[in-house]
């Protein structure tokens, strides 16, 4: 079959284990929370973050299937699938493709979002958790050209921007959930990013170690300072999220 990539491999199965293995990971859980509600396995309704749900009636899981689910099997699904693992990718691998320091930075963005949710009556948190790391990866790569629709051609500090008045434009109603996710992005980059070198170094967002030895075992050099601890940032690259393009 001349569809099979080296080693075997067909390039859907060689796409999947190129991602790092958070964002690996995090995609099949999307996919198979959609497929549970398609076939009738699981409701919407077992799914949302509910803070009497969680803290009252025990239901856990929801603190983490709020962030799974984005709607039925569609285009928009693929859409926000895409989407989200393109830039997870992008900030998993300039991180060294560290587990410990970009899942660090999910569990920060969740719990700050669920901290924010009642104030705005949001659910689902999957759509502001993919805003924050889209804005994440924007700040970290100001020279990388992007265009809209072939259209109108910017730089990535803008793309959180020109999603938001895409936003606007077809659903006629402010997008609360890319501005959340825009703060709670902008909290994580000026404490990782601007923070540092203003404050001899200091880290205040960084993985503790505890977290760090959960991924990565006995912590090699701990004295080197934290020179390892940030999410570098990667090289500036052409890179396009659907409908977005060079």
């Amino acid at each position: 079959m001349d569809q099979v990539m080296d080693g075997g491999r067909l390039p859907l199965e060689t796409w999947f284990w190129e991602m790092p293995i958070c964002t690996r990971w995090w995609t099949v859980a999307t996919i198979m929370t959609s497929a549970l509600v398609q076939f009738h396995m699981v409701t919407p309704f077992q799914l949302f973050y509910s803070f009497r749900a969680v803290f009252v009636k025990s239901q856990y899981w929801r603190l983490l299937t709020t962030f799974l689910y984005f709607g039925p099997f569609s285009l928009d699904l693929l859409f926000h699938i895409y989407f989200l693992q393109r830039y997870a990718r992008l900030l998993e691998e300039s991180s060294g493709r560290s587990p410990a320091h970009f899942s660090w930075l999910l569990v920060y963005s969740m719990a700050s979002l669920i901290a924010l949710s009642p104030l705005v009556s949001m659910p689902f948190l999957g759509h502001p958790l993919s805003s924050t790391l889209v804005y994440i990866w924007s700040r970290r790569n100001p020279d990388t050209r992007l265009s809209f629709l072939g259209l109108l051609v910017f730089t990535a500090p803008y793309l959180p921007w020109v999603l938001m008045g895409f936003s606007l434009v077809m659903h006629g109603t402010v997008p609360r959930d890319e501005i959340m996710g825009v703060v709670i992005g902008h909290v994580w980059y000026f404490f990782t990013d601007v923070y540092p070198p203003l404050h001899n170094g200091s880290r205040p967002l960084d993985p503790p170690r505890w977290w760090r030895r959960l991924f990565e075992g006995r912590l090699a050099n701990e004295s080197d300072n934290g020179a390892n601890n940030d999410i570098m940032v990667a090289g500036p690259r052409d890179v396009a999220a659907p409908g977005i393009g060079e």
